[in-house]
């Protein structure tokens, strides 16, 4: 190319970027931006009812003081107080000897305020950073963790949590996943059922974690700040394997009861998890963190409620603040349009937001305490506590 024609061309390019950005001075052309600065603010009017209390009082089955300070645990106490929670479910109870220093912390500061769960524990003596060590590959584990959930109860535990790291993490000795319904966990399961105790169960997470991380994949965006949250590829089972395993545990163990957590981590598909109540009595379900998928699909959703009232029960995950609480009450207590799920700016779940649900007084009373103080020992005796205590603090600010 000669030098006249490479004048030309970049005289050219020039009045092109000349051209865009007088485009963008005058509004012709809108700057292109990435995911991250997108902020849309809606400018719908509609109704809004910031509720700062549950109707109700109300039982929180899914939460995690476990690394608060005295000082900590009083502010979550003080946010209880004023949302109209009665008592949280501590799911952080170590197993073995620690155990009776984490619930005589809660009970102690706050008599008739924490039921705890003891968490399932795979090293007990082993070196953790050595997993030939863990007392899970040795043989007779399952009795010697069963006989640890009884002394765990002979203490006051209520409960048996087990996370997804079964299913997802743990390892045998050759280096393979430990699948969800691995027989040597069954004298646990019986164990819980024998003592009359639920196990609360969170065994896989939202399905789009399980798909490629791509464009077409909905949670990208906060697959993309976590990536360690994909579960996709050969090393992991899929979502739908992980979900027919723990049902497997669930239909050989009839006499314990099982919550589900996270919606019976497949919010995504009411339907599926419908005929998994159908088909498994003994499962039971909670909405700790799935809040955001559930408000997306309000018919769905309501129906769902309303028909499987008496199997879900209210959880948040985590120690929530009140900025977070108040999402919770407003999908199920009214019919707000297209409110956040979340207080971050940059919701953490999905581009979007959700909408209310009104669930009738009836359905309410057994989501948020009824079907807690059926299913979880200690509940009924501590909400019986709470009348009194609320009289003394006063009512809630609406």
């Amino acid at each position: 190319m000669s030098f006249r024609s490479l004048m030309l061309l970049f005289v050219a390019c020039l009045g092109f970027a000349s051209s865009l950005a007088a485009q963008e001075e005058s509004g012709e052309s809108p700057r292109r931006i990435y995911l991250d600065e997108f902020r849309p603010t809606p400018v719908l009017k509609v109704d809004e009812h910031i509720l700062h209390s549950a109707k109700f009082p109300c039982v929180n089955v899914h939460s995690h003081p476990g690394k608060l300070s005295l000082e900590e645990v009083n502010d979550m106490v003080d946010t209880m107080d004023e949302a109209n929670i009665a008592v949280s479910v501590s799911l952080d109870g170590p197993a073995g000897r620690k155990f009776a220093d984490h619930i005589h912390l809660l009970k102690q500061a706050h008599p008739d305020r924490f039921v705890v769960f003891m968490r399932i524990d795979y090293i007990g003596d082993g070196d953790q950073d050595d997993p030939s060590t863990w007392d899970v590959h040795r043989k007779g584990y399952g009795l010697r963790m069963a006989d640890q959930l009884t002394e765990a109860v002979r203490q006051g535990a209520s409960g048996l949590k087990v996370w997804k790291n079964l299913g997802l993490y743990l390892k045998d000795l050759e280096g393979n996943l430990i699948p969800p319904d691995d027989p040597r966990f069954d004298p646990v399961w019986s164990r819980a059922g024998e003592l009359g105790v639920p196990v609360l169960w969170h065994c896989a997470d939202p399905v789009a974690f399980f798909t490629p991380t791509n464009e077409y994949n909905e949670r990208w965006e906060e697959l993309y700040r976590h990536p360690e949250w994909s579960f996709y590829g050969e090393e992991f089972p899929s979502h739908q394997e992980l979900m027919e395993a723990r049902n497997r545990v669930i239909a050989r163990h009839p006499e314990t009861t099982f919550i589900c957590a996270h919606m019976g981590d497949i919010p995504e598909d009411l339907e599926t998890l419908g005929n998994y109540l159908d088909a498994l009595p003994n499962m039971q379900v909670e909405i700790a963190a799935r809040v955001a998928e559930l408000g997306r699909q309000p018919y769905s959703a309501r129906k769902f409620f309303l028909k499987y009232s008496d199997r879900i029960m209210f959880g948040t995950d985590g120690v929530p603040p009140m900025s977070e609480l108040i999402p919770h009450f407003r999908f199920l207590e009214t019919w707000d349009e297209n409110f956040p799920y979340e207080d971050n700016p940059f919701p953490p779940q999905g581009l979007w937001n959700i909408y209310g649900i009104g669930l009738p007084d009836s359905v309410l009373e057994k989501v948020y305490y009824k079907n807690a103080a059926r299913v979880i020992p200690g509940v009924s005796e501590a909400l019986s506590k709470w009348p009194d205590r609320a009289s003394a603090n006063g009512p809630a600010q609406p």
